[in-house]
């Protein structure tokens, strides 16, 4: 099953490759990976998507994560309230008739073109990894000549849900 993954980590030199590292020896698939600046300097935030075959496996991967050195706090926001966004760059091959029916398939997508050629236009796509995924389905019989893709970068929403414990009696 896919999750993902926060870490809040001091932003020094080989960080990433040690989580990279650790997370490779004990082969756990990375998906995606994003990196950046937050909102308190020298501290970064990295996103990933892994796959984890069980509960037992992800919690030896936040484990792991946490006895990383500088790293500050990990987590699993998979099943929480969160905000989750993606960049894609995609070129596609077009003719003159073909840009305004590319046009029309990327406008609900509240996508956009950012750079033209003759024989090819760039699209610019920012969303949910599902939006962006149903976006690149719907261009690929145009040809797509190349794809770029940030992976996920995700964070939780200001307020989560109240979960309530139901009490069961027997009789």
């Amino acid at each position: 099953m896919k999750r993902i993954i926060t870490a809040t980590v001091q932003n020094r030199s080989g960080v990433l490759n040690r989580i990279t590292g650790m997370l490779s020896k004990r082969q756990f698939n990375i998906e995606s990976i994003s990196v950046g600046g937050s909102e308190t300097e020298g501290v970064s935030k990295m996103t990933f998507v892994v796959h984890v075959d069980d509960q037992q496996k992800l919690e030896q991967l936040t484990k792991q994560l946490n006895k990383q050195i500088d790293v500050l706090k990990v987590s699993d926001i998979t099943d929480k309230a969160m905000v989750a966004r993606e960049l894609a760059l995609i070129k596609v091959n077009s003719t003159g008739q073909q840009r305004a029916e590319i046009q029309g398939i990327i406008s609900p997508f509240r996508a956009s073109i950012i750079d033209v050629s003759k024989e090819n236009l760039t699209v610019q796509i920012t969303g949910s990894p599902d939006k962006v995924e149903a976006m690149i389905e719907l261009l690929r019989p145009y040809g797509i000549k190349e794809l770029s893709k940030t992976g996920v970068t995700a964070f939780l929403r200001g307020q989560q849900p109240q979960v309530t414990k139901l009490n069961t009696f027997s009789v």
